[in-house]
């Protein structure tokens, strides 16, 4: 859905499954998508990355967007979004959850820790790309997002 002359975008994708995190990486592809995808296993990984904390993330991208999942070891989504939001060099990028819970209490709980948005996996693979076409064209074709640092 990207315009080929349009710049790849950075998303970082929070997700401690392997098999989702490879989900994921294909309906970004098969949506054209067209992005570099970071992926930290879960939330404590995923606050190194941003804040640039450890050698291996010292030259780390600041992401155009994070995708998180909410069910993960060591520091679960909740946790990590509400960190994110509290720091004021992260607090701008949006954070979209993409989990498997559609239970209210962790809607309601993902917007009032300052969520952009919250998506349940589509569980059929064609209903989950046409989830991510969409979420990429929104927010990498309608939507303004503010220059990286």
């Amino acid at each position: 859905m990207i315009a080929e002359n349009v710049a790849a975008f950075d998303i970082l994708l929070v997700e401690d499954e392997q098999a989702d995190a490879h989900l994921v990486r294909s309906a970004l592809k098969e949506s054209k998508v067209f992005c570099t995808l970071h992926h930290a296993v879960d939330g404590i990984e995923a606050l190194a990355f941003l804040r640039r904390q450890g050698e291996c993330y010292r030259a780390a991208p600041r992401p155009d967007m994070i995708l998180l999942d909410l069910n993960m070891p060591r520091m679960n989504g909740r946790e990590f979004l509400a960190q994110v939001k509290l720091d004021e060099a992260l607090k701008a990028i949006p954070v979209v959850v993409l989990t498997t819970s559609d239970v209210e209490r962790d809607i309601v709980a993902s917007y009032h820790l300052g969520a952009a948005g919250y998506i349940t996996k589509p569980v059929d693979m064609e209903q989950f790309i046409d989830a991510i076409r969409q979420l990429g064209s929104y927010w990498f074709v309608l939507t303004r997002l503010p220059k990286k640092d």
